[in-house]
Order: structure tokens, then sequence, then C-alpha cells
């Protein structure tokens, strides 16, 4: 999947300096994030001033404030819609040398069961599924590094953490050990979502594919068969359902708390007054921003699982399908058709 984008005479060029202007384009939109992030600071800081008695604070440095935010924002805009627009075609393209791989070696793949399936239903749905995460995760890396260093800066106003006391870049290392702890627990809790996708994909092709044989073919399809078919889907989503439960379960825990934390380690500095109303929102959003780069694999879990399902797909139909056939007995579920469905 990568030698036939990435090592291809004909799409190298669109695939490094593609992947390059994505990494461009992401890098300046984090930038932004950081300039509206060090506004908040400064907006924040003024309103508090404007609505504390004896206020004065004339009604043009809030209106110059808001000016201000809408250039940053209006570029953030014109950046975000160009460079969704060139990752589109970027990775269309990437579906187009995969496309042409699998085409040209037609007469040695062809008689794999569900040929026609991988070549234009996975490669579309790698494509955009490669779209969606890929951007997602560039932004995460880039995020840490623009925003690591100014947490950190921001970490010498905190006067101590509760129940620990005074640490160096304190907020810095809350965040990341906050955000390895929810990881490392999401990733746990739902270690086998990829297997049970991947399975999933396999029993239900083998009910597709009698319903399709049946089209044709009175014999085929009878209602037995596709009885015991169904039996198989049916079985892998109540399994997949109850994993997806208890995955939910810890992951919406530690969102709805990941909310308050910040502010839970922010309590003694601001009680000892060394922050001000705008520097608790500029600490809250970069520590947010770092805090969510980490936590990518949290937010993006189920689209994971799809893409690693897709990629053992594409990589078993690159084999000449042997994986697939494998698989159709994994994990204790089998397909009642003579012949497994991929």
């Amino acid at each position: 999947m990568l030698k036939a984008f990435f090592a291809s005479r004909e799409w190298a060029a669109w695939a490094w300096g593609g992947f390059l202007v994505i990494i461009g384009g992401t890098w300046f939109s984090v930038h932004v994030s950081v300039l509206i992030n060090k506004w908040n600071g400064r907006f924040w800081n003024l309103l508090a001033k404007a609505t504390s008695k004896d206020a004065e604070v004339p009604a043009s440095d809030l209106f110059d404030a808001m000016i201000e935010f809408a250039q940053i924002a209006g570029v953030a805009i014109i950046v975000s819609v160009l460079l969704d627009f060139f990752t589109s075609h970027w990775t269309f393209r990437w579906r187009t040398a995969l496309t042409d791989s699998y085409v040209g070696r037609w007469e040695e793949l062809h008689h794999i069961e569900g040929a026609s399936q991988r070549i234009q239903e996975d490669t579309m749905r790698f494509a955009s599924t490669v779209e969606l995460l890929g951007q997602n995760f560039v932004k995460s890396i880039l995020s840490l590094i623009a925003f690591l260093p100014l947490l950190t800066e921001l970490s010498e106003n905190v006067t101590e953490l509760p129940l620990v006391g005074r640490v160096k870049h304190s907020l810095m290392w809350a965040a990341v050990l906050w955000s390895i702890l929810g990881t490392v627990l999401l990733a746990a809790v739902g270690s086998r979502l990829p297997g049970l996708e991947f399975q999933n994909q396999l029993v239900e092709a083998a009910y597709r594919k009698e319903l399709v044989y049946g089209e044709d073919d009175e014999s085929r399809a009878a209602e037995t068969v596709c009885r015991r078919l169904f039996a198989d889907v049916r079985k892998n989503y109540y399994t997949i359902f109850v994993n997806f439960m208890y995955f939910n379960v810890a992951k919406y825990s530690y969102l709805q708390f990941d909310v308050i934390f910040p502010y839970l380690l922010l309590v003694p500095s601001i009680a000892a007054g060394s922050f001000s109303m705008g520097q608790v929102t500029q600490t809250v959003n970069a520590f947010g921003s770092v805090s969510g780069s980490f936590q990518f694999l949290v937010m993006s879990w189920k689209t994971i699982v799809e893409l690693m399902s897709i990629f053992k797909r594409l990589q078993a139909f690159e084999k000449g399908g042997g994986l697939l056939k494998e698989g159709s007995e994994s994990d204790g579920f089998s397909s009642s058709s003579d012949e497994p469905g991929v």
C-alpha cells in the first residue's frame, strides 16, 4: 500500500511533495492556534478589568481586540479550507495509485473472493480514513511541539499542585502524564476491537456473497443457509456492541473528568492570587491543546480500528488472499457457506 504511492516513479512526486505541503499547512494552522491562545489571555484580562468596579476600559479597546481576533480567525479559515481541499486531492491520488496497482495485477488477483470489493470499496475507505486520521495525527504532533513550551512557560505562575506540592514545569508534566494515562487505559480496554472489526467484515461478506449468488442461482441463498450466515453476523455484532460499551464507559468517564482536571490543578495557585482571569483561560486552553494531542488515540480509536481492519484486508489481498481465507475461521466464528467470503 505504501510502495504503490510513495515508492512509485509515477506517484512519488505527488506523494512526498504533497506530504510536505500538508505538514507545512498543518504547522501554520497550529501556529494560528497558538496566536489565538495568546489572544485569549489578553482578551480575558481585558474583560476582567472592564467588568471590575471603577472600570476604565474604553469600548474601543474591546472592539480592537475583537478585530484582532477576526484577522487571526480569517487567516485560519482560509488555510484550513485550502489544506482540507489539498488533502482530499492527495489522498484520492493515493487511492488511484492503489487502484492502478491492483488493476494491473487483475489476472493474478481476480480469482480471490471479493476482489472487486477490495479494489473498489476498500481502497475508497482506505483513502477517506487516511484523510481523516492522517491530518489529525500530524496536527496532534505539531501541537505538542508548539504548546509544550508555552505550557512550560505558564507553569512558572503555579505555586503548587494539589497533593504534590511545588514541581518544576508542573503543568507540562501533568498534561503529559494525564494524557498517557488515558491513552494506555483506553488502548487496554479497546484492545479486542480491531480483531472484531476485521472478523465483522468476513461474516458480513459471507452473508452478502450467498445473497448475491442467490440472485442468479435458485439453489443458493436457501432460508436455512441465510439464517445460519446471519447468525454469524449477529453474534459478531453483539460481541462488538459489548466491547464498545466497555470502551465508551472508560472513554466518556475520562473525557468528562478531563474538563475539570486543569482547573483542579490550578486551585492552589488561583487561591494564592498568582493567576489572573486571562492567565487561567490561557493556561486551560494550552493544557487542553497538549492533552488533546496526546489523546489522539482516545478520540480516534473507532476510526483507527476501522483503518486497521481495512489495512489487514488490503494486505491480505496483496498477498493473494491467503490471510483472508484463514481469517474466516478465526476468533471462534465460522461461515456456513461453502466458500468463505471476504
